[in-house]
């Protein structure tokens, strides 16, 4: 089991920290101005601040905890501490596209399934890591 969970927490990471990367590249690939007025150049720029800062955190985050991977796995609270906030961070995305206000299916309905699929599944994985993590740190610190 122990095996698995290692295997978990380094492939969510490094999924987290992937779509870290490929948002920065988000706004050209999918062509996100063409859809805004460009009379608002401030509306842009903070989609571009809020879009860049996101993808900074996600992918820093995630790399430092991969840096921090033998930490985590033996069991350090502060490590899986942070583990467990970028797991709510991603609970909370899935929550969001699931619940709240799903992507919308126009003009690419791939993406918007894709987008759900993925978030559901790296969220689910990252709660199974974190409740193991727990689990398992409550075991040897009791």
């Amino acid at each position: 089991m122990k095996r698995v969970i290692k295997v978990l927490y380094y492939f969510t990471l490094s999924v987290s920290m992937l779509v870290g990367l490929w948002h920065f590249f988000v706004p050209d690939m999918f062509d996100w101005y063409s859809y805004l007025p460009m009379q608002y150049e401030s509306l842009i720029v903070g989609i571009d601040y809020t879009n860049y800062c996101f993808s900074a955190l996600l992918f820093g985050s995630s790399l430092v905890l991969i840096l921090l991977g033998k930490s985590a796995l033996s069991l350090n609270f502060e490590t899986v501490v942070f583990y467990t906030f970028l797991t709510a961070v991603w609970v909370f995305r899935a929550c969001l596209s699931t619940f709240i206000e799903p992507w919308p299916l126009e003009p690419v309905p791939a993406a918007a399934i894709g987008q759900l699929v993925g978030a559901l599944v790296l969220a689910v994985l990252m709660t199974a890591v974190t409740i193991s993590l727990w689990r398992e740190r409550s075991k040897t610190k009791a």
